[in-house]
C-alpha cells in the first residue's frame, strides 16, 4: 500500500537514467514513483493496480514497442488519470495530437526535475480523477518540502510517515507551516495553544518547538525547517520547501 498521502506516479520512459533521477527526485517529495519502460508494461500497471490506482502519469513518447500516442490511446480506455507527455522532438504537431488525445500537459526532453515536480502539482490541482479517490480534500492538503499536513485533520507526515504530534504541537506547527518565513514570537505561538491545559513546565515555548524538531528535523540540533530568528521567536524556513 502507498503511503498515507503520497501520490502515485507511473513513468512510462525506456531511458533508464532519467527514470532513476525521477523517481529519486519525486520520492523527495509526497509522491512514490513506480517505472515501465514500455508502453504495453505501463498500460497493463494502470489496468492490474486497482488496489492502489495511480494518480498521474509521466508518457514519453518514444518508446521501443509502441509509441507514447498509442499508449496514451490504450490508457484512455482504462482511465482518465493526468497524463504529462514527454519528447525530445521539437515538432510542434506532437504536441498538438498529444492534447487533442488527452494529455494534460506537454514538455520537451531535456528539462528539470523541478520543472516536472511543479507541472504535477499543477496537473493534480485541476481535480483528482475518478479513479483515485482520497480521503481528504486536496484542498485540506499543504505541502512543504518532504511534508504534507493534513490542516484539516490536524496530522502531518515527512516522506509519508505519520509525525505523531500532540495537539499543542500541532497547533505551534501549523502556525509556522502556514506562513513560510515569518517568524512568530514565542508568546503569539503559546497563545495558539492557549485552549490547552498546561502545566507549569509546559509553559515553555522552547520545550514544545524542541519537541516538534525531534519529530520534523533530520537533525535538530542543526534544523533546516524551524529556524530560530533571534528577538523575534521562530520561523518556517521558506528555503526548504521546493
Amino acid at each position: 500500500m502507498t503511503e498515507p498521502f503520497k501520490r502515485k506516479i507511473l513513468v512510462i520512459d525506456d531511458d533508464k537514467k532519467l527514470q532513476a533521477v525521477l523517481t529519486e527526485y519525486l520520492n523527495s517529495h509526497p509522491y512514490t514513483v513506480e517505472s515501465a519502460y514500455t508502453g504495453s508494461d505501463g498500460v497493463a500497471m494502470i489496468r492490474d493496480n486497482t488496489d492502489v490506482p495511480f494518480d498521474l502519469v509521466v508518457l514519453d513518447i518514444m518508446l521501443p514497442d509502441m509509441d507514447g500516442f498509442e499508449t496514451l490511446r490504450q490508457l484512455r480506455t482504462l482511465s482518465d488519470l493526468p497524463v504529462i507527455m514527454l519528447t525530445a522532438r521539437i515538432d510542434e504537431t506532437d504536441r498538438i495530437v498529444g492534447l487533442e488525445m488527452g494529455a494534460d500537459d506537454y514538455m520537451h526532453k531535456p528539462f528539470n526535475p523541478r520543472e516536472l515536480l511543479a507541472r504535477i502539482k499543477a496537473v493534480l490541482r485541476r481535480g483528482a480523477p475518478s479513479s483515485s479517490p482520497r480521503d481528504t480534500a486536496d484542498s485540506d492538503l499543504l505541502y512543504l518540502g518532504p511534508f504534507v499536513f493534513d490542516m484539516g485533520r490536524g496530522k502531518g507526515f515527512k516522506a509519508g510517515k505519520d509525525l505523531g504530534l500532540s495537539a499543542v504541537e500541532w497547533d505551534i506547527l501549523s502556525e509556522l507551516v502556514r506562513h513560510p518565513g515569518r517568524p512568530f514570537s514565542r508568546d503569539h505561538l503559546l497563545n495558539t495553544a492557549r485552549g490547552r491545559e498546561f502545566d507549569a513546565f509546559d509553559r515553555s515555548i522552547d520545550v514544545h518547538i524542541s519537541r516538534i524538531r525531534k519529530k520534523t528535523e533530520d537533525d535538530p540540533a542543526r534544523p533546516r525547517y524551524i529556524k530560530t530568528v533571534w528577538g523575534k521567536g521562530y520561523a518556517w524556513s521558506d528555503e526548504e520547501h521546493h
